[in-house]
């Protein structure tokens, strides 16, 4: 184990989209164990921080797989793939029309039900998405392809959070 291997390796998970979440979960609480700073205490002031060192990395490679999207992200990154959201901005025509769609329905919401209901449709939407991703990466190899489907993944991830907003508006 170095702290320089790829989150999937520093967890002994194989590089793939479709992961248990149980098993995620109780490999981070066995690293967490292994490398927590207060079981080097007596070890002095050098060993408790590389033990700080590797908490912090085993936290941010957990936080990093537990996510679908982010996960995504990862595994793009890793194959090649680069996301570069903020450069690569082009979607399909199809997609840009969803999303004005839904914009012009949250617009429209009169009530924290209507916006919820828009909720509803995206996460399903979401959900779809995220399957489609796990496919492209773990079935098709086609870390490109599953690149533009990130960041459409993270235009839908926005908007949910604007449905949020809206909704604690709404709901005071």
């Amino acid at each position: 184990m170095k702290l320089s291997d790829d989150d999937f390796t520093l967890f002994g998970l194989p590089q793939r989209h479709a992961l248990d979440r149980s098993e995620l979960d109780e490999r981070w609480r066995a690293l967490q164990s292994q490398v927590h700073p207060d079981r080097f205490t007596s070890e002095g002031a050098a060993s408790q921080r590389l033990a700080m060192q590797w908490a912090v990395r085993v936290n941010e490679a957990y936080q990093r797989l537990k996510d679908p999207l982010k996960r995504g992200a990862y595994l793009c990154e890793l194959r090649g793939a680069a996301i570069d959201a903020d450069n690569n901005t082009a979607m399909p025509s199809a997609f840009l029309m969803q999303q004005m769609a839904w914009r012009e329905a949250l617009d429209d919401a009169a009530d924290a039900d209507a916006v919820r209901q828009l909720d509803d449709t995206v996460a399903a939407d979401e959900h779809a998405l995220l399957a489609t991703l796990e496919r492209t990466l773990d079935q098709q190899g086609e870390p490109r392809a599953a690149a533009q489907q990130v960041r459409a993944l993270m235009f839908v991830a926005r908007f949910r959070d604007d449905i949020h907003r809206r909704l604690d508006a709404l709901d005071p």
